[in-house]
């Protein structure tokens, strides 16, 4: 009988078969923007770091601020779909500090604070918090959407195209506030409120050493007959939306609300001067009117009338 072949432990174990694998593939990282493509990752890394523009502005007023200026930062509100309102703020010498905590809070990074004094006059801080810059501005000839009535119109939440004179170029401070105004008034690209597409432009343009501003629609005709190529630029009209104001700058500081002063205008009036002017020449109509009586009266005692012969003719015979 034979004997049985003992097995040895060193034996090599028989190679396993490799299965085909029918799991699904991994799913990508899911970002606000869509799926996060993993093969694009090297070359973006290779090429700089990724900037996105995550401005927000915070948008307030002070108290006892008119309804005509309300009614205009309302209109701003509207234009910028990046823009963050909030509850009015008191004006006082502490309203800087208070509106740096409030910026910091409602995590923004520029703020636009309408200031009403005397229920007359309005003026605007533009500010980048909390390192600065900040500017001061006097508003005049405001006109809102509701006063104008007109017929131009555009998509809420478009992002709009932003153009400036060239004086901006001429001057250090005019390029200061062109970069903060482009910084605030631009809408960022990704903004989840935004509409991917341009329909109205933002000009800004500098006369009499004044900032004008001015909105308008880019009409477009869209009939088949007259349906625009690109580039055709003929068949595009502007038509003016509205609101309209003037900004005067009053100074610029180095801080968020204040710090040192970069810029003062040296042609600024204050509101308050020209209405003691006007008052003062309004007094001094009535201290002319005034002399001319005391005059009268002083001639009528130096040069007096004669008797008359004939006042007394007619009495003696009634």
């Amino acid at each position: 009988m034979a004997k049985k072949r003992k097995r040895s432990s060193d034996a090599p174990a028989p190679a396993a078969v490799e299965k085909p694998d029918d799991s699904a593939p991994e799913r990508p990282e899911r970002t606000l923007f869509g799926f996060k493509d993993s093969a694009a990752e090297p070359a973006s890394k290779d090429a700089g770091p990724f900037f996105r523009n995550k401005e927000k502005v915070l948008i307030t007023c002070s108290r006892r601020i008119i309804y005509r200026y309300r009614h205009l930062m309302q209109n701003v509100v509207s234009l910028l779909p990046h823009a963050k309102k909030d509850s009015k703020v008191e004006s006082k010498q502490s309203k800087g500090s208070a509106l740096n905590e409030l910026v910091e809070l409602r995590s923004c990074s520029s703020c636009l604070f309408f200031e009403c004094r005397k229920q007359k006059d309005l003026y605007l801080w533009m500010v980048k918090s909390p390192a600065g810059p900040s500017v001061k501005f006097l508003v005049n000839a405001v006109h809102t959407m509701e006063e104008l009535k007109l017929t131009g119109n555009h998509l809420k939440g478009s992002r709009p195209l932003l153009t400036f004179s060239s004086n901006f170029e001429q001057q250090p401070h005019w390029k200061l506030l062109k970069e903060m105004i482009t910084q605030i008034f631009a809408t960022p690209k990704d903004h989840r409120k935004a509409k991917p597409f341009h329909d109205h432009v933002f000009v800004f343009s500098i006369v009499d050493d004044h900032i004008w501003f001015r909105n308008y629609q880019i009409s477009v005709p869209h009939n088949e007959i007259d349906k625009v190529d690109k580039g055709g630029l003929d068949k595009m009209t502007l038509v003016e939306v509205g609101p309209r104001f003037c900004l005067n700058p009053i100074k610029i500081f180095g801080g968020s609300f204040g710090g040192p002063t970069l810029f003062e205008n040296p042609f600024y009036v204050s509101p308050n001067q020209i209405r003691a002017l006007e008052k003062r020449k309004k007094a001094g109509k009535y201290a002319k009117k005034v002399k001319a009586k005391v005059r009268r009266k002083m001639h009528e005692m130096e040069n007096t009338l004669e008797p008359d012969e004939f006042a007394d003719l007619w009495k003696g015979e009634e």
